[in-house]
């Protein structure tokens, strides 16, 4: 049975991997113990993954925001808040107008391992669970199958409609190769119509997917951020939004319209 031990200086926010790709799993290590925390950030970059890691639920979740971890590795008894919470507020985002993605991997790390403990955290919306003291090997093997599961969200995540290209994990938009600078409702927006491009998604819909609003109104806030995203989106000519007359939007794909 392997026990968290220190090998050398506490890591920063991140600890790249000597010979890493782009294409190595980024994986969330938090965890308030500096010794098991350094302990699991050695091991996993010599396994070739790329981490984070913090000690705190504040900073879980503003790394879970900015960073879009492909694993999380989650204690429980983190000093400013429960790692349940943590769990419970990513697995509420809804993906579009928050940056942190809800399917994101979690496996959640304790000391507790009474059976009700560890159906709380299944409960909360958990993956996987482990109890402490672990064998590395065993959570290697763990992570290795929740990484198979899940995917290379990297890749799979991403939508295209002719030149466009959308990465909803990254907030990122990319036209004939090169980014567009959206504002948090234009992209909430677009990765809306993107999602599903033979749907005509009415003004009212839009309104409460997007906005959160639950009547429309006398609001041209959607009409607004149309015109917005059309005028970012037409540059090159194409045409990416359309009118459909008396219903409301639609993304259109130039190359089969």
């Amino acid at each position: 049975m392997l026990h968290p031990g220190g090998r050398g200086a506490n890591h920063g926010p991140s600890v790249p991997s000597a010979g890493m790709t782009d294409d190595a799993p980024t994986i969330l290590v938090v965890e308030d113990d500096t010794a098991t925390r350094t302990f699991l950030a050695d091991n996993l970059t010599a396994d070739g993954h790329e981490v984070l890691v913090c000690d705190c639920a504040r900073d879980a979740l503003r790394l879970l925001e900015a960073k879009a971890p492909d694993l999380l590795l989650l204690d429980l008894g983190l000093p400013d808040a429960s790692g349940l919470e943590v769990l419970r507020r990513l697995r509420a985002a809804d993906g579009v107008t928050s940056r942190m993605d809800p399917a994101t991997p979690a496996l959640l790390l304790t000391g507790l391992a009474g059976e009700v403990d560890r159906l709380r955290g299944f409960e909360r919306g958990a993956d996987d669970y482990l109890c402490k003291p672990f064998a590395y090997a065993e959570l290697r093997a763990r992570i290795g199958a929740l990484l198979r599961r899940a995917g290379s969200r990297r890749s799979l995540g991403r939508i295209r409609a002719g030149a466009l290209e959308i990465d909803p994990a990254a907030h990122s938009v990319l036209l004939h190769g090169r980014p567009v600078v959206l504002s948090q409702k234009e992209f909430a927006l677009l990765r809306v119509l993107a999602a599903e491009p033979a749907r005509v998604w009415s003004k009212e819909e839009l309104l409460r997917t997007v906005w959160g609003y639950q009547s429309m109104g006398r609001t041209r806030t959607v009409d607004s951020h149309v015109c917005r995203l059309r005028r970012k989106l037409g540059e090159h000519g194409d045409r990416y939004i359309s009118n459909v007359w008396g219903i409301g939007y639609r993304l259109l794909d130039p190359v089969g319209a």
